[in-house]
């Protein structure tokens, strides 16, 4: 089931209604979410419920485990970190092994038949789908095993929770990727409904539904027919439509965290932010920081820093800046061009973390002024199209096309005029921009506090109804789900 379809419409009032009809039984809200999140997941393929469950369990015995060790007194300090160490690689071992399967295993024979032509494909490969959000859930799970290894947090006893925790439908399939310390002690507590913040949890949702509808699948439907006859195109059309594509996948991407928060407002829930307008970032240090926030401080904690870091040698800064981008992109999808995407990124990034740059943008661009100054301008362009860059590697289904659109694209008819311009679309495009301008210091765009009268406020939540109803195309299903 997607945000996106007349399903999700009927289900959510009705998972919401029940919810708080429960509201004073913690232990019953906990598992009607996970029923009405495995209902979710299984409207898509009921079949790969069982993963869910499995990971699900595998962390949650994994905590308990660790907790009985931890508890014998038969046992020294060295023979309780051996064993507790043992139990927590053994998990992340068998849950990285089900997301290596379903998701590599088949890249990775491809890649290695190329080296040995004479091994038959067809018979290594296997026919499997990938299952929605894997990659998103796996995520979770492991950061909660291994913090308990850490001792971060105590494990938890409530099992219904921790599947609630795992499972919990508005970030199932594409995020945010929450930690257990966040997530996991908000369904362990009696949680009570708020109106004020049910009714923010809305707004987001409804900004979030504008930026996928109406921004992200307009602009797929111009991209789409550019990109499948590039070699065709003039160079200022390929350019725009990589724009247009750099817009798409933050329209589709952050509109579906906002709707996954604003959702989880609802049921009394905060998740964490997930995006915060990256692209008025004044390089790509900055960018790293606002883009995909849950995934990117992930690989921080649990890869970046046990390796070392930024406190280490040189040569070790590049090794860890390396391998961190590398798995990163790999992360995103098993093809050669998100590596590649990954690598690219890491080349940007190091000059900055090398000459110790790359935490100097932490605060809010233009903070405290209406308008940037003329070098903010200049480098939020500049990091504005290093990103397009970057992405058209991400979009380009191989290498091949990728290389062969950059051709096409340094080329003299870069400054013509672009044969089509979707007129529209580039004014939504504006209209976002500046929301998240004025409110590029708040939660999210549509925090309209400040907005008198308040029938000037409604006016702006009908018209964006209006314009979701009116100018989205038919719906297109959120790109990182793949992922």
């Amino acid at each position: 089931m997607i945000f996106n379809s007349i399903e999700f419409l009927f289900f959510l009032p009705v998972v919401f209604a029940f919810y708080w009809m429960m509201r004073k039984r913690m232990q019953l809200q906990n598992a009607f979410i996970v029923v009405a999140s495995y209902f979710f997941y299984g409207w898509w393929d009921w079949r790969f419920l069982l993963l869910i469950a499995f990971t699900s369990s595998c962390s949650y015995a994994s905590g308990l485990l660790i907790e009985k060790l931890r508890n014998r007194a038969d046992l020294s300090d060295r023979q309780i970190q051996k064993k507790t160490k043992g139990i927590t690689t053994a998990n992340i071992v068998i849950n990285l092994l089900i997301l290596g399967v379903f998701k590599y295993y088949n890249f990775f024979i491809e890649s290695f038949v190329v080296l040995f032509p004479a091994l038959d494909a067809d018979q290594l490969l296997l026919n499997i789908i990938l299952p929605v959000g894997i990659s998103f859930y796996t995520f979770q799970a492991l950061s909660y095993s291994i913090d308990i290894y850490r001792s971060k947090m105590k494990p938890t006893h409530n099992a219904i929770a921790f599947f609630a925790y795992v499972s919990f439908f508005p970030q199932l399939v594409a995020g945010p990727i929450e930690r257990a310390t966040n997530l996991l002690p908000q369904f362990e507590k009696c949680r009570t409904f708020d109106y004020c913040t049910a009714i923010d949890g809305l707004r987001q949702m409804l900004w979030g539904f504008f930026k996928k509808m109406v921004i992200a699948d307009r602009c797929a439907v111009f991209v789409d027919t550019i990109w499948n006859e590039y070699s065709t195109q003039s160079a200022s059309t390929l350019l725009l439509a990589a724009a247009l594509f750099t817009f798409q996948i933050y329209g589709d991407f952050s509109g579906y965290s906002d709707i996954a928060i604003g959702t989880a407002k609802l049921f009394g829930i905060r998740l964490k932010r997930n995006f915060n307008v990256p692209y008025f970032s004044r390089d790509i240090a900055e960018f790293w920081r606002r883009w995909h926030i849950s995934l990117t401080t992930w690989f921080r904690d649990y890869l970046y820093i046990p390796l070392g870091g930024s406190r280490v040698s040189k040569v070790k800064i590049v090794r860890n800046t390396f391998i961190i981008f590398l798995v990163s992109g790999l992360w995103h999808g098993a093809n050669w061009t998100f590596i590649v995407w990954g690598a690219y990124h890491a080349l940007l990034f190091l000059p900055l973390i090398l000459l110790g740059k790359n935490r100097r943008y932490t605060n809010t661009v233009a903070e405290g002024r209406l308008l940037p100054t003329l070098h903010e301008f200049l480098q939020m362009l500049l990091t504005f199209v290093l990103a397009i860059m970057g992405w058209i590697i991400f979009r380009a289904e191989n290498l091949h096309q990728a290389i062969d659109f950059f051709g096409h694209l340094f080329s003299p008819s870069l400054l013509s005029i672009p044969i089509a311009v979707p007129g529209v679309t580039l004014i939504f495009i504006l209209v976002m921009l500046v929301v998240e301008w004025f409110n590029r210091s708040k939660e999210h765009g549509l925090v309209l506090d400040m907005v008198k009268p308040l029938w000037l406020r409604w006016l702006i939540y009908y018209t964006i109804v209006f314009a979701i109803l009116l100018f989205s195309f038919e719906s297109e299903s959120f790109i990182y789900f793949q992922f």
